[in-house]
């Protein structure tokens, strides 16, 4: 089953935001994130909050939560999230709505929707907001539902990225992993997405149980042989209440080891860069600075952003919210003209701090230094002795980790936030 959602404060039931949190609209880079919570199968390892047709009812699903209603669903609530942010204009020294300079489309599996639909939406946040002249459009899809006309589609509706997920060339991992695509449709996908005028990016898995460092290195050269603009590569993890996890706790599958999927991110590391590609957070690799996901990048800097769809989570302004999980739930509240949001919290300054270390420490520009407390200031020289943050970088007033920093990621922000 999907996660279960963090506690929080009640949320209104008319979405509305403090007004300190509406003073910061208009002020810098807006992003929107669609979620899409429809798959054909439930992989064993997700716990992404996503669902198969079936269990959202088939034909019966309530309106809103079928393939064929939910970008009526996501345009409600995009209605809504004009609405709610428009009231800053009340706000003395305050923006007119920002341009939105990112979106993206994830799931789930949101080529599951059609083509015509995640257009729709796009026009819907288009027609909202309005997009900046050089807007990063992206969607997640499965190599299999990539087609000429799907990719040809999204171009002329203003997509400008596909973030396909490969995560592995080698048929036993996907077996693991319950991928039900081809691997060889891949490549397939990878050029017709090219043909149209759609960016690439590939998402690999490693540290899947039965996967040796021999497997690994095929996915790898793979995906470099297809050469994508994008590199993601992110560690497998054992989250609880999925398949995966109850096979490893019933010792069908033994649970995935910090070594070789430490082995497994340097050969990664190394591959990838021999071909190219620059990490530019741990886990992501661009073949240029362009290339980067700007979506991606607006989080790890702590921007603002609006998550439309069931689950997603959003921010403005030091204020976070998510919404309720259920796409029925979902939908039935935004028929009622009502807010979808579950719950929120508004972020206390030391709250702000832990984040901007934790997330601004993953990128390789770094984090700026000086937003230290005193002691994480004096624990830089031992990072730097201990080989985990990079010398040079720390004389100009950054932090920027070492491939050995990366993988003790969580060590460096324990001691950098002391």
């Amino acid at each position: 089953m999907p996660s279960a959602l963090p506690p929080g404060d009640p949320a209104p039931a008319d979405g509305s935001l403090p007004v300190a949190a509406l003073a910061s609209v208009g002020h810098r880079a807006f992003g929107v994130y669609v979620h899409v919570p429809f798959c054909r199968v439930r992989c064993g390892y997700c716990d992404f909050n996503t669902y198969t047709v079936p269990e959202l009812g088939g034909p019966q699903a309530p309106a809103g939560a079928s393939l064929d209603t939910y970008a009526d669903a996501a345009l409600a609530e995009l209605a809504l999230a004009a609405q709610v942010l428009d009231a800053n204009r009340s706000v003395p020294e305050t923006k007119p709505l920002p341009a939105v300079s990112t979106v993206f489309v994830g799931g789930g599996t949101p080529t599951m929707l059609p083509a015509a639909d995640l257009v729709r939406v796009l026009h819907g946040i288009r027609g909202r907001f309005g997009l900046t002249p050089d807007a990063e459009v992206t969607t997640e899809a499965n190599p299999d539902t990539i087609t000429p006309e799907v990719a040809r589609a999204l171009v002329a509706g203003g997509f400008t990225r596909v973030s396909l997920g490969m995560q592995s060339a080698v048929p036993h991992v996907l077996a693991m992993l319950d991928r039900t695509h081809d691997p060889a449709n891949v490549a397939t996908a990878v050029r017709v997405c090219r043909d149209a005028g759609l960016a690439v990016s590939l998402d690999l898995i490693y540290g899947t149980p039965g996967e040796s460092l021999t497997d690994w290195r095929a996915s790898l050269q793979a995906a470099v042989d297809l050469a994508p603009d994008h590199v993601s590569a992110y560690a497998l993890t054992i989250e609880e209440g999925t398949k995966l996890a109850a096979q490893v706790r019933r010792g069908q599958v033994p649970r995935p080891q910090d070594d070789d999927e430490a082995d497994k991110y340097e050969l990664a590391d190394e591959l990838l860069s021999m071909n190219g590609y620059e990490w530019y957070e741990i886990s992501n690799w661009a073949a240029n600075r362009d290339a980067r996901c700007r979506h991606n990048l607006a989080y790890w800097r702590g921007a603002d952003w609006w998550g439309i769809g069931p689950g997603a989570h959003s921010h403005v302004g030091g204020v976070r919210w998510w919404n309720v999980k259920h796409p029925a739930a979902y939908a039935a509240r935004l028929a009622q003209r009502a807010s979808p949001a579950q719950a929120r919290e508004e972020l206390s300054d030391e709250q702000r701090l832990d984040e901007q270390v934790l997330l601004g420490i993953r990128l390789a520009d770094g984090l700026d230094l000086s937003v230290l407390p005193a002691a994480g200031r004096r624990a830089v020289a031992g990072l730097i002795a201990d080989g985990l943050l990079q010398g040079a970088a720390a004389i100009k007033g950054r932090g920027v980790l070492t491939r050995r920093g990366r993988l003790l990621a969580d060590t460096v922000v324990h001691q950098l936030l002391a």
